[in-house]
């Protein structure tokens, strides 16, 4: 399951960028179909994620448990943080506080998925 789950966000994250770039380039048919299958994205990236913490909460102690719950509501954060990256740029708003959340949950997340948690790189 994680190798899913880490597929689902790769494909996540290159989707959101393309969407970005489709949008800056004012294609805004294809950035609409590329934010769509987006959106179909992150359902299976919170499947995924929902079955991992389900694992820890199933198999883990409960630092971990705390560790895996706090990943997930950054994962969560980072979804909604790239959805309103999307939905401001493309109603020609300002999008720099989004950005910014956007950067800070991909560290939280990537931090406790690949180095804290006990089914990343272990260092």
């Amino acid at each position: 399951m994680t190798h899913m789950h880490i597929t689902a966000w790769v494909l996540g994250i290159i989707l959101f960028f393309l969407a970005i770039s489709m949008r800056d380039r004012d294609n805004a048919k294809a950035a609409k179909m590329l934010h769509m299958i987006l959106r179909l994205v992150y359902l299976f990236i919170l499947y995924t994620g929902g079955v991992l913490v389900w694992d820890y909460i199933a198999n883990s102690g409960m630092p971990i448990l705390a560790e895996a719950i706090t990943k997930g509501l950054a994962g969560i954060w980072m979804i909604a943080a790239m959805e309103m990256i999307l939905v401001k740029k493309s109603k020609g708003k300002p999008t720099k506080s989004f950005w910014i959340q956007f950067w800070i949950a991909l560290i939280i997340v990537l931090v406790l998925g690949f180095v804290r948690l006990p089914m990343g790189v272990q260092l």
